[in-house]
């Protein structure tokens, strides 16, 4: 007992440690720069190891006095990482204000799965808390009501508006045509196309909620915090729409049992199946 009581600090100072190491290889694995990371970490253990076994003062000296300018150095080489990693915290669901209302989530998947039967590729970023003005800013400003006639004009192969992706905020289109960054993962199924990284690479710029329909399988997924689910019906998307948007209890989700693929798909970082080939492999 006196053990535990002089040395909890000690076992819970590893214990807070050995989380942040989990959780920081678990963020940047996949991503560009995890290589990276893993080189730096080699280097600076090896040659501080090396200084401290043939006693190189001078060495372990410059390493200690490097090692402020280092921190700096990292900021600098993972900013894109950091940067996902905290709109991603931001954009937590304790942290959420849910701006869609449950009619407005309604008309989304009218609008999803109308498209998905004519097998119009789409490409529907949600706005949540986060503003995401800069990348509607990017495509042609509409500001005008929701709805699935305008949805299918916008989509229909060869429109002015076709290509890029629409941005929605509480019940209104507010641009078309938006161009969305596309991520950069290295882990991802080949068989993703051109318009599924880029609403990956949204979700890990913001805290949006991006709608991707195939438009060779009219196959339904949606994308969020870096994540992708994919194979949806109408009576499940319903459900995990109204769950990203806080509009009804997690527990809910056991309803989604019916769809293997998509309750698999949420403990990964991605999910794809190849028996969709060609899904938007060139068309944005």
């Amino acid at each position: 007992m006196n053990v535990v009581q002089a040395h909890w600090k000690d076992g819970l100072e590893i214990l807070l440690l050995a989380v942040a190491v989990y959780y920081t290889w678990r963020f940047f694995k996949g991503t560009p720069g995890a290589n990276v990371l893993i080189g730096l970490v080699v280097l600076f253990l090896a040659v501080n190891l090396l200084s401290q076994i043939l006693g190189l003062t001078v060495v372990g000296a410059i390493i200690g006095s490097l090692s402020n300018v280092l921190l700096v150095a990292l900021v600098i080489i993972f900013q894109p990482e950091l940067r996902r990693g905290l709109a991603a915290l931001g954009g937590h669901r304790i942290f959420l204000a849910t701006n869609q209302s449950r009619e407005t989530l309604e008309l989304v998947r009218e609008i999803t799965f109308d498209l998905a039967n004519r097998q119009l590729g789409a490409l529907i970023a949600i706005e949540r808390g986060q503003n995401i003005e800069a990348f509607a800013e990017s495509g042609v400003k509409i500001d005008c009501a929701l709805s699935t006639e305008l949805a299918v004009s916008i989509f229909f192969p060869k429109t002015p508006l076709h290509d890029g992706g629409i941005i929605i905020r509480n019940d209104r289109i507010i641009s078309a045509a938006c161009i969305f960054p596309i991520t950069q993962r290295a882990d991802l199924d080949r068989a993703l196309g051109l318009r599924h990284r880029a609403a990956l690479g949204l979700t890990e710029e913001s805290d949006a909620i991006v709608i991707v329909v195939s438009e060779e399988t009219g196959i339904v997924s949606i994308c969020h915090r870096g994540l992708i689910e994919r194979s949806f019906d109408p009576e499940s998307f319903d459900h995990r729409l109204a769950e990203l948007f806080s509009l009804k209890d997690e527990n809910d989700s056991k309803q989604l049992a019916g769809k293997a693929s998509v309750a698999g798909a949420r403990r990964h970082p991605v999910a794809g199946h190849s028996s969709d080939p060609g899904s938007d492999r060139l068309a944005f």
